[in-house]
């Protein structure tokens, strides 16, 4: 299960994995997608790990998002055809394990890195981290998958601010928000994560899964119709096919400031 893009650490009933692509600031790409969710899948097979802290490697980025440089452009986020979304399916994964899953922030997290914290049960941040939502900044329609996530976590106006903007937000204003459960000092950070996770691992088994899924059930009790998941997947598709998502990508690279056309 140990992968150089995913390391496993195992400490009693808790089981850490870090993101480990320091030299791209822990982008995700496909394979560091499908590692992950293979990984949880592995995990959630028996009841000996507990609770699940996701971080990434280093000290200065959690995840900056999907690697750009891997980002498609002809479909909306699906590999290579097969009709599987790598990043939803690692999304799910998370919100799916049986038991609890910690986010713990030791760096900035940007887009896809943003989505992923919020797919955790609990986030704790270093009081020194930046989030941002950028799709806007790209020219990309987010997934309704993707922005019920956001709303479960901050509510519908924090989400629209979010989106809208595509700032950078700091630690503070994140804590306000409940985008953090916890703000805490960068030099506390680990072993504040740490005890929380034993905490947590330490209590009934039954209780925690049992919490987990009905409070899942609950969050899922207004369902989207079939017409109208089928309209927010045909908007977010069509913006992957767009002008305006391939002027953002060379912007980004260009570090210039995009001109969207509008189509």
């Amino acid at each position: 299960m140990q992968n150089d893009l995913l390391l496993v650490q195992t400490d009693g009933r808790v089981c850490t994995l870090v993101l480990n692509r320091p030299e791209k600031r822990n982008s995700l790409s496909p394979e560091l997608l499908k590692l992950l969710t293979s990984t949880l899948e592995q995990l959630a097979k028996d009841d000996y790990i507990r609770t699940i802290v996701i971080r990434g490697s280093g000290d200065k980025a959690f995840c900056a998002g999907y690697d750009l440089n891997l980002l498609p452009t002809g479909s909306s986020d699906t590999d290579n055809g097969e009709g599987i979304n790598p990043f939803e399916e690692a999304m799910k994964a998370i919100v799916s394990f049986p038991y609890p899953v910690i986010a713990m922030l030791n760096g900035y997290a940007f887009g896809g890195g943003c989505d992923l914290a919020v797919s955790c049960d609990i986030r704790i941040g270093a009081d020194d981290i930046r989030i941002g939502m950028v799709p806007a900044k790209l020219g990309v329609v987010y997934s309704a998958s993707g922005l019920k996530r956001f709303i479960r976590a901050v509510g519908l106006s924090r989400t629209k601010e979010l989106f809208f903007t595509g700032r950078h937000y700091q630690a503070p204003f994140l804590k306000e928000i409940g985008y953090l459960n916890y703000m805490i000092p960068r030099t506390e950070l680990e072993t504040f994560t740490s005890e929380m996770a034993r905490e947590i691992s330490e209590n009934a088994p039954l209780s925690l899964k049992g919490t987990k899924r009905v409070l899942e059930l609950i969050s899922n009790a207004t369902i989207m119709s079939q017409e109208a998941l089928m309209e927010a997947e045909e908007i977010a598709v069509n913006s992957f096919l767009s002008e305006d998502l391939k002027e953002g990508q060379a912007a980004f690279f260009e570090k210039r400031k995009p001109e969207f056309k509008g189509r």
